[in-house]
C-alpha cells in the first residue's frame, strides 16, 4: 500500500471512516485534503463509536501520523472539541497530528452567512459556514493558519475582512454587526492552542512519499457532491473526487498509487436535490427505520434520504475518480428485504439516457430502470467470509461488480471492525 485514496462514490455517507480506519492498521500516515466539520466519519471499536468531523480516522491508531491539509477549512472550535474527546478516551496525539498553515479559518461570520443564506436560498447545507469560507478564499480575503499565528498582523488583516462582512451582514440580511474585539480575543486563544500542531504538512508528505512509506489520502463528502461534476448547485463547496486530494494536499497526482471507491449497497442522500432511485412512501416501510439503519446524519443529525442502488450515478463517480476498486458497505442493512432493485439506466420517456446528467433539471425527470433480484432475508452481521454469505448475498454483490465493471473489494456487513469481508483477490495483503 504506496499511498490510496480512499473517496466516496455517492453523496457521502457511504462509510469512508470505516474504510479509512481499516486501511490505517497499515499505513504510517492518514492525510485529510479538503472540506471542513460538514464531514462526518464514525469509527466502532470494540463497541464504542468514534466521531470525527476534521480529524482524520486514522487517528485512533498509535502509530499513524495524520495531516489536515492546505485544503480543508478549519473551524477550530470544531477541532479543539475532537481533541478534548481523544483526551477523554485517553488517545495520545501528541506529535502525531499536524496542520497545515495553507488551511483557511472559519470564522463566526462564515457560520452566520452560511445560516442566514439558507434562507434566502436553501440547498441543504450544514450551516457549518465552509461555502462562505470557500467563497472568501477564493475572493482573496480569507484567513489562514499561517494569518492567525502571526499576531503582529492577524489583528489587522481580520479588521479589513470584518468591515467587508459585517457590511454584509447589516446591509443584505439586516443583522447586528460582529464586534473585532470579541472575535480577537476567542481567536487568539484558538491560536495559542493550535500552534504546537503547525507543520510543513506538504514537506512532510513529500518526504514520506519518497521514502516509500505508506500514505492513505481520506476523502470527505462524496462524488456527487463536488463543486464541479456533482450535482450542481445541490452540492459542497470543495473538490471531492481523487483529483482534488493532490491540490488540497500540496502533492503530486503520480503519488497516489490507488483509488478505492466506497459506495453503500443502496443510496442515500442528504439535503435538497433530486434523487432518481429515491425511495417510495411503500418502498421504505421495508427498510429497517433510520435509526436501526444508522442512516441519520454524524454532522446535521437530519434523517437521510434512501434509495436503491444506482449504477448510472456509479459507474458516472467511478470514471471521475479513475477508481480502481470499491468497498461496499452496510450491505447488512438490506437482510430482511423480499427483494432488491437495482437502477441499471435511465430514460425520459422512452428514450434512454446515455450518460449521466449534467443538469439538475434532466436528473429530477429521469425515470430509473430497474432490475430485481432476490433478497436473501437472513442476518449477515455475524459472517465473517464471502464464501458464508447467503447465495442471493453473493449474487447481488457479483451483480454490482458486474455492472460497474469494477472489483469489488472489501464489504461491510455490520459498523464494527471485524464486521468485514476482505476479498483478498482483488485487495490482497498490498492494501489490507
Amino acid at each position: 500500500m504506496p499511498a490510496v485514496a480512499v473517496v466516496g462514490m455517492q453523496w457521502g455517507d457511504e462509510g469512508k471512516g470505516k474504510v479509512i480506519d481499516l486501511l490505517s492498521e497499515s499505513a504510517g500516515h492518514i492525510a485529510r485534503a479538503q472540506g471542513g466539520n460538514n464531514a462526518g466519519h464514525t469509527v466502532v471499536v470494540s463497541d464504542k463509536e468514534y466521531r470525527f468531523h476534521l480529524l482524520p480516522s486514522g487517528i485512533l491508531y498509535p502509530h499513524t501520523k495524520c495531516y489536515i491539509g492546505g485544503g480543508t477549512v478549519i473551524d477550530l472550535k470544531s477541532l479543539l472539541g475532537e481533541l478534548g474527546t481523544l483526551r477523554r478516551y485517553g488517545i495520545d496525539f501528541k506529535n502525531r497530528l499536524f496542520i497545515s498553515p495553507y488551511a483557511h479559518v472559519i470564522f463566526p461570520y462564515h457560520r452566520l452567512l452560511d445560516e442566514l443564506s439558507e434562507t434566502v436560498h436553501s440547498i441543504g447545507t450544514t450551516k457549518r459556514g465552509i461555502g462562505p469560507c470557500y467563497i472568501d478564499k477564493a475572493a482573496r480575503v480569507g484567513l489562514r493558519i499561517a494569518d492567525l499565528i502571526h499576531q503582529d498582523t492577524f489583528a489587522d488583516k481580520l479588521a479589513k475582512t470584518l468591515h467587508l462582512k459585517n457590511r454584509e451582514l447589516v446591509k443584505m440580511y439586516g443583522q447586528p454587526p460582529l464586534d473585532i474585539e470579541d472575535v480577537l480575543t476567542e481567536y487568539r486563544t484558538y491560536a495559542a492552542e493550535i500552534l504546537p500542531f503547525i507543520a510543513p504538512v506538504e514537506e512532510m508528505l513529500y518526504r514520506a512519499s519518497q521514502n516509500g512509506e505508506k500514505i492513505l489520502y481520506e476523502g470527505a463528502q462524496g462524488s456527487l457532491l463536488d463543486v464541479t461534476f456533482g450535482t450542481y448547485p445541490y452540492v459542497t463547496s470543495s473538490c471531492t473526487i481523487a483529483g482534488g486530494i493532490p491540490s488540497g494536499l500540496g502533492v503530486g497526482p503520480a503519488n497516489i498509487n490507488r483509488v478505492v471507491g466506497v459506495a453503500k449497497a443502496y443510496t442515500t442522500r442528504v439535503g435538497n436535490g433530486p434523487f432518481a432511485t429515491e425511495l417510495s412512501h411503500d418502498e421504505i416501510q421495508f427498510f429497517p427505520d433510520h435509526i436501526a439503519a444508522r442512516e441519520i446524519g454524524v454532522t446535521t443529525g437530519r434523517k437521510r434520504r434512501l434509495g436503491w442502488f444506482d449504477v448510472p450515478m456509479l459507474r458516472h463517480s467511478i470514471h471521475l475518480n479513475g477508481a480502481d476498486s470499491l468497498a461496499i458497505m452496510k450491505l447488512d442493512i438490506l437482510d430482511e428485504l423480499d427483494e432488491l432493485k437495482i437502477c441499471v439506466g435511465y430514460q425520459i420517456g422512452s428514450q434512454k439516457i446515455r450518460n449521466f446528467p449534467a443538469t439538475i433539471e434532466e436528473l429530477a425527470a429521469v425515470q430509473p430502470i430497474y432490475e430485481t433480484l432476490d433478497g436473501w432475508k437472513s442476518s449477515i452481521g455475524a459472517i465473517r467470509s464471502y464464501g458464508a454469505l447467503p447465495r442471493a448475498a453473493r449474487a447481488y454483490v457479483r451483480r454490482i461488480e458486474e455492472l460497474c465493471e469494477v472489483d469489488i473489494s472489501l464489504i461491510s456487513v455490520g459498523p464494527r471492525r471485524d464486521q468485514t469481508l476482505w476479498l483478498d483477490r482483488f485487495f490482497g495483503e498490498e492494501l489490507k
